[in-house]
Protein backbone atom coordinates (compact mmCIF):
# COMPACT_ATOMS: atom_id res chain seq x y z
CA UNK A 1 0.00 0.00 0.00
CA UNK A 2 1.74 3.12 -1.19
CA UNK A 3 1.02 6.71 -0.21
CA UNK A 4 -1.27 5.73 2.68
CA UNK A 5 -0.33 8.63 4.93
CA UNK A 6 -3.23 7.98 7.29
CA UNK A 7 -1.95 4.45 7.97
CA UNK A 8 1.64 5.66 8.35
CA UNK A 9 0.40 8.22 10.88
CA UNK A 10 -1.49 5.56 12.81
CA UNK A 11 1.68 3.46 12.95
CA UNK A 12 3.70 6.46 14.14
CA UNK A 13 1.19 7.10 16.95
CA UNK A 14 1.19 3.43 17.95
CA UNK A 15 4.98 3.38 17.88
CA UNK A 16 5.18 6.35 20.23
CA UNK A 17 2.69 4.75 22.61
CA UNK A 18 4.72 1.53 22.61
CA UNK A 19 8.01 3.33 23.17
CA UNK A 20 6.41 5.28 26.02
CA UNK A 21 4.44 2.47 27.67
CA UNK A 22 6.19 -0.80 26.79
CA UNK A 23 9.84 0.28 26.60
CA UNK A 24 9.63 3.35 28.86
CA UNK A 25 12.11 5.32 26.75
CA UNK A 26 10.02 8.47 26.39
CA UNK A 27 10.00 11.38 28.81
CA UNK A 28 7.46 13.99 29.93
CA UNK A 29 9.12 16.50 27.59
CA UNK A 30 8.91 14.15 24.59
CA UNK A 31 5.32 13.31 25.43
CA UNK A 32 4.51 17.04 25.60
CA UNK A 33 6.09 17.54 22.18
CA UNK A 34 4.14 14.66 20.65
CA UNK A 35 0.92 15.93 22.26
CA UNK A 36 1.50 19.42 20.84
CA UNK A 37 2.15 17.99 17.38
CA UNK A 38 -0.85 15.68 17.56
CA UNK A 39 -3.16 18.57 18.45
CA UNK A 40 -2.73 20.12 15.00
CA UNK A 41 -5.39 19.54 12.37
CA UNK A 42 -3.65 17.82 9.48
CA UNK A 43 -1.18 15.88 11.64
CA UNK A 44 -1.23 12.26 10.49
CA UNK A 45 0.99 11.04 13.32
CA UNK A 46 3.85 11.92 15.66
CA UNK A 47 6.42 10.04 17.69
CA UNK A 48 9.73 10.37 19.44
CA UNK A 49 12.74 9.65 17.28
CA UNK A 50 16.24 8.51 18.04
CA UNK A 51 16.98 6.42 21.11
CA UNK A 52 14.47 8.21 23.32
CA UNK A 53 15.25 9.85 26.65
CA UNK A 54 16.07 13.08 24.78
CA UNK A 55 14.08 15.75 23.10
CA UNK A 56 13.58 14.89 19.45
CA UNK A 57 10.28 14.00 17.81
CA UNK A 58 8.99 13.76 14.26
CA UNK A 59 5.53 14.31 12.82
CA UNK A 60 3.91 13.67 9.46
CA UNK A 61 1.69 16.61 8.56
CA UNK A 62 -0.37 17.62 5.53
CA UNK A 63 1.40 19.98 3.12
CA UNK A 64 0.59 23.58 4.01
CA UNK A 65 0.12 22.81 7.72
CA UNK A 66 3.80 23.13 8.65
CA UNK A 67 3.45 26.62 10.12
CA UNK A 68 0.38 25.59 12.12
CA UNK A 69 2.44 22.71 13.49
CA UNK A 70 5.31 25.01 14.45
CA UNK A 71 2.90 27.50 16.03
CA UNK A 72 1.29 24.75 18.14
CA UNK A 73 4.69 23.54 19.31
CA UNK A 74 5.84 27.07 20.18
CA UNK A 75 2.58 27.71 22.07
CA UNK A 76 2.27 24.43 23.97
CA UNK A 77 5.71 22.92 24.52
CA UNK A 78 7.28 25.76 26.57
CA UNK A 79 4.23 25.85 28.86
CA UNK A 80 4.66 22.15 29.60
CA UNK A 81 8.45 22.09 29.91
CA UNK A 82 9.86 25.62 30.37
CA UNK A 83 12.07 24.82 27.35
CA UNK A 84 11.98 26.76 24.07
CA UNK A 85 11.96 24.25 21.18
CA UNK A 86 13.73 24.28 17.85
CA UNK A 87 11.43 23.30 14.98
CA UNK A 88 12.66 22.10 11.58
CA UNK A 89 10.56 21.20 8.56
CA UNK A 90 11.53 18.78 5.82
CA UNK A 91 9.70 17.44 2.79
CA UNK A 92 8.78 13.77 2.59
CA UNK A 93 11.24 11.77 0.50
CA UNK A 94 10.53 9.02 -1.97
CA UNK A 95 11.06 6.39 0.74
CA UNK A 96 13.32 3.38 0.87
CA UNK A 97 14.49 2.05 -2.49
CA UNK A 98 17.47 0.49 -4.20
CA UNK A 99 19.91 2.86 -5.89
CA UNK A 100 22.39 1.45 -8.38
CA UNK A 101 25.94 2.74 -7.91
CA UNK A 102 27.11 1.41 -11.27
Amino acid sequence: EQNDLVRVGQLMNASHASLRDDYEVSSPALDAMVEAMSSVSGCYGARLTGAGFGGCAVALVEPGREQAMADAIYAQYPKATNIWPDVYTSPVSGGARTISLA
